[in-house]
């Protein structure tokens, strides 16, 4: 999933720390402003108006709570994650009661840290997430398109809703009944083979022949395979 074009505000009084998270955001193609205390912050978040704020807890002068209760007393809609060095239960539950969204324990992975971006993202700014990009695929969920490529596939809605399952399910074998589930519906009535007849046609539109890209396993199901 992509972070391109969503405003992030980095806080953290080592620049080891934000330069790192920096590059690595900065190649996500999201929007980046940062800042080394607490008094900073403030004064950047309230011109930048930051979706996400990157907050480190233990700063000198104001520390990240007092920052992330300034923030959040503004009003504005800002998803903070706090940083912290201590695995200590009470830390979190304060950062939590006075507004905090979420919270990472240092040190942490590149990875960790943007999955709890994105997970923020979907729950407080989802319409952020219209297009959602995964390998090949782009998934605008809004628009109901779905392009392969950079290629825009005609597909009828309900083409639409199992491509963008078996996409968002890479690497995962789907059974025939998983499918007819999260696609049909559990009313559906219908034959099974329904299922076999859409997964012919979106390989048509995606030029699989081969059948390289959604696979077939035979008494299994079927799984979509892209780097």
């Amino acid at each position: 999933m992509s972070v391109k074009g969503i405003k992030l505000l980095l806080v953290d009084d080592e620049p080891h720390i934000v330069q790192f998270l920096e590059l690595g955001l900065l190649n996500e193609g999201a929007d980046i402003r940062t800042a080394s205390n607490g008094e900073e912050a403030i004064i950047v978040a309230s011109d930048f108006k930051p979706h996400v704020v990157i907050l480190d807890v233990m700063m000198p002068g104001m520390n990240g709570f007092e920052v992330c209760q300034a923030l959040k007393a503004t009003g504005d809609n800002i998803a903070i994650i706090m940083l912290t060095a201590k695995d200590e239960t009470q830390d979190r539950v304060k950062g939590l009661n006075i507004g905090a969204d979420d919270y990472i324990i240092k040190p942490f992975s590149f990875e960790e840290l943007l999955a709890r971006i994105q997970a923020r993202l979907r729950n407080q700014f989802p319409n952020l997430l219209g297009e959602v990009v995964y390998g090949p695929f782009c998934i605008d969920d809004l628009r109901k398109e779905l392009s392969y490529m950079d290629k825009m596939l005609e597909l009828s809605p309900t083409e639409y809703e199992l491509l963008k399952y078996i996409v968002m399910n890479n690497g995962i074998v789907l059974s025939k009944a998983l499918i007819l589930d999260k696609v049909w519906g559990y009313h559906f009535r219908g034959e099974e083979n329904i299922v076999e007849v859409y997964i012919r046609s979106l390989r048509e539109k995606l030029q699989d022949k081969e059948h390289r890209l959604i696979r077939t396993l035979r008494g299994s199901g079927y799984r979509m395979d892209f780097p």
